[in-house]
């Protein structure tokens, strides 16, 4: 795996472990806030936390990141109406009438749904290889998220959390189309957007707010559990797409087994270590995998954050940069992912 794409590899990882600790610490804090009002300072936090970095970065003289354009507005707005409103209102439906151990399974549907939305519906290239490491990867997952003692049964309550999960999943493709824009306005205006929503329906549902020391908690997690982690994902899914970084995504389980493990005292069983080692087996799969086939390029003018390299040699400027810019047409053969260079079709 080339350099570069091993470092969108260890940007969607990442963006895993601090998404996977957010569970585990959001226990504690359920104790002290509603479930309503936790999502809504999580997302709050996300977006207020992101936008003070935005506003930062912003005195910069340097443009290193595209900027949203009016075109992409339909892409961001359905991506905040589908991931942010509308999957966890219908997950917190939804766990009203299903179990536990039913809903820790049907979670992991996000990446399933993910890849399928990717493939039928955006055209996404997935072959053999990466096939089977998401296949391994959700196996793991599954391992890991279901308590063999308690009941299962499917529900309405459960077809609510897959259709939570294909939510989610449809908001991860669609942020893919803007994945090549500044991912902090992205997080910002997702954050914003839906906290406020979450938090107005808290209100109207007549929930207690919390103290301030408990929401201060909250808004710290989200910021990083949601804002940090969901800008890791979209600079992965610049050079993974939106398939491959959501099956690295997918190992989020395992960092909240692991802090579980510190906070509470919860030992995992011997399925944590079976799914521990299906987790490494199918990121290793992914990393080492090689795509590569004789595939034209159609001219393109488009913007994104780039630096001055073999396909972006229009200009002598140094360091990361961004503007719109134009690649002409070429037909070559080389290992590629699916970038934001390389969303062509496949026959495989």
């Amino acid at each position: 795996m080339k350099r570069g794409n091993l470092a969108y590899v260890l940007q969607a990882l990442l963006a895993a472990v601090f998404f996977g600790a957010s569970a585990p610490i959001a226990k504690l804090l359920l104790g002290d806030i509603s479930p309503i009002f936790l999502a809504a300072f999580l997302y709050l936090g996300s977006g207020s936390g992101i936008t003070a970095m935005r506003l930062i970065h912003g005195m910069s003289s340097r443009q290193t990141e595209a900027r949203i354009i009016p075109a992409d507005i339909k892409w961001l707005a359905g991506a905040i109406i589908a991931g942010g409103i509308a999957a966890p209102i219908t997950l917190m439906i939804s766990l009203q009438n299903t179990p536990a151990s039913t809903a820790s399974l049907l979670l992991n549907f996000e990446g399933v749904g993910t890849t399928l939305i990717a493939l039928l519906f955006f055209k996404e290239a997935i072959g053999r290889r990466a096939w089977i490491a998401i296949l391994i990867i959700t196996l793991a997952s599954t391992f890991l998220s279901t308590d063999f003692e308690s009941g299962f049964g499917l529900s309405l309550g459960a077809l609510g959390i897959i259709l939570a999960c294909v939510l989610w999943g449809l908001d991860n493709n669609l942020t893919r189309n803007i994945s090549g824009k500044d991912p902090l306005v992205i997080v910002a205006w997702k954050g914003l957007v839906a906290g406020t929503f979450s938090f107005f329906l808290a209100l109207f549902l007549g929930d207690e707010l919390p103290s301030l020391s408990t929401i201060v908690y909250t808004l710290f997690l989200g910021f990083v559990s949601y804002g940090l982690s969901t800008i890791l994902f979209i600079r992965s899914m610049r050079g993974l797409g939106a398939a491959r970084t959501s099956a690295l995504y997918g190992t989020a389980p395992l960092a909240g087994v692991l802090l579980s493990i510190v906070i509470f005292q919860e030992f995992p069983s011997f399925l944590f270590v079976i799914a521990t080692v299906l987790m490494i087996g199918g990121a290793l799969l992914l990393m080492n995998e090689q795509h590569a086939h004789s595939h034209t390029h159609t001219a393109v003018f488009h913007d994104h954050s780039h630096g001055h390299d073999e396909s972006h040699g229009h200009d002598k400027a140094e360091g990361v940069h961004a503007h719109e810019h134009e690649h002409p047409a070429e037909e070559h053969e080389h290992d590629h992912m699916p970038d934001i260079h390389h969303r062509h079709g496949h026959e495989e």
